[in-house]
């Protein structure tokens, strides 16, 4: 078993440090899509918005906030 693991070690380091183009393609394509992956789960279903959207639905809100904490004093 351990023979069966040293195998595959070397066999790997042959592929990280050999520098044949098919190799460096493959590990570009590797990470490539463990990068890509978190990143489409983390910007699916959402909209984008802009700054200036944030800043209008921030200040809305805010200025609610502050009408409903009038209405209740009085």
């Amino acid at each position: 078993m351990s023979s069966g693991g040293a195998g595959f070690r070397s066999r790997v380091e042959h592929y990280l440090y050999s520098g044949d183009k098919k190799h460096v393609l493959a590990g570009i394509a590797v990470i490539s899509v463990v990068f890509s992956i978190p990143w489409f789960l983390m910007n699916r279903g959402s909209k984008h918005q802009s700054h200036q959207d944030y800043m209008e639905k921030a200040n809305q809100a805010r200025s609610e906030r502050l009408s409903s904490g009038q209405s209740s004093l009085e």
